[in-house]
């Protein structure tokens, strides 16, 4: 599946669930689909936690 196709489905999940459920429950299924795609990046080794905490901190930028 290529970046696309996700995507279109994570697009298409989302607009479903404003159409069947409402706005909170949007908001609700849109942040578990965020912090569910931040847990696969991390257990993938493409985004480094630390890093990312000291660029939070003021530590380091991002350039």
């Amino acid at each position: 599946m290529n970046a696309s196709v996700i995507g279109a489905a994570a697009a298409a999940v989302l607009a479903l669930t404003w159409v069947a459920l409402g706005f909170w429950a949007f908001l609700l299924v849109a942040l578990a689909m965020l912090i569910g795609a931040v847990v696969g990046r991390i257990i993938d080794g493409r985004l480094d936690v630390r890093a990312l905490a000291e660029v939070f901190r003021g530590r380091r930028s991002s350039s």
